[in-house]
């Protein structure tokens, strides 16, 4: 049996601005599972994920996507993942369901499926009742939830989220974590930073800490409670362990 390739491997990943933000990471995820991303600000992740998602040019260091050198073949890369940043950035003339059958057309989607794909999308986000409204009233969680679904619309492989949550009221929190949970039981690979704790400690299948541009912990919740020594601790908890750690030994 031929094996699966991760849905990411990052090697020896580099990138320096002032100070180096990103040093020389290794990081791999497997294919079919959640994974968190946690850091505390400044600790790389956002640049991390941006040189994953073809945004931003390492300095050094390879990064595959399903067995694909995303650096040699970009577009390849880019094909079978999506990015969602922060920031959601959409057009502002368009209704969401404009937004979504245009950014189908990019991706060269028969529009017969984009249409009642893009529905679907937008219905499970509670998007219902906005689907024939220009976006440049709505809020930032709205705007968040139409950018996602954007991002969905092509059926990705690997899912890359920078802080999905931010923005969002607890009903829409509720729709993204559901419609994540669904895409990852479907096959899909999630990845996603946050700094909502709970979220990662409820939803990721693995988690990493990542500080000062490195990889300083990964593995299950059960195997960071052990290696902080206790095995009933919270995620915030073995997260400030981790961290206070790697800061004392700088």
């Amino acid at each position: 049996m031929t094996p699966v390739s991760p849905a990411l491997g990052v090697r020896g990943l580099t990138k320096r601005f002032d100070r180096p933000a990103v040093d020389a990471l290794d990081l791999t995820v497997r294919a079919g599972e959640f994974y968190a991303l946690l850091g505390p600000n400044g600790a790389g992740k956002t640049t991390t994920l941006r040189m994953v998602a073809g945004l931003l040019r390492p300095d050094a260091g390879a990064v595959s996507i399903f067995g694909i050198d995303a650096l040699a073949d970009p577009i390849a890369a880019k094909q079978i993942m999506a990015w969602v940043s922060d920031e959601p950035m959409i057009y502002d003339k368009l209704t969401p369901l404009e937004y979504l059958e245009f950014v189908a057309g990019l991706w060269g989607i028969d529009p017969q499926h984009s249409e009642r794909s893009a529905q679907d999308l937008l219905v499970s986000l509670g998007l219902e009742p906005h689907l024939h409204e220009r976006c440049e009233g709505f809020s930032k969680g709205m705007r968040q939830k139409v950018a996602l679904a954007g991002a969905l619309v092509h059926d990705p492989s690997l899912i890359i989220l920078d802080e999905p949550l931010t923005g969002l009221d607890a009903l829409s929190a509720r729709h993204v974590k559901g419609l994540l949970q669904e895409r990852v039981r479907a096959g899909s690979t999630v990845i996603m930073t946050t700094h909502i704790l709970e979220v990662a400690e409820r939803m990721a299948d693995r988690i990493g800490v990542i500080a000062k541009g490195r990889l300083v912990a990964e593995g299950t919740l059960a195997e960071l409670r052990q290696r902080n020594g206790r095995g009933d601790t919270s995620l915030e908890d073995v997260f400030i362990a981790l961290v206070d750690t790697e800061a004392a030994a700088a």
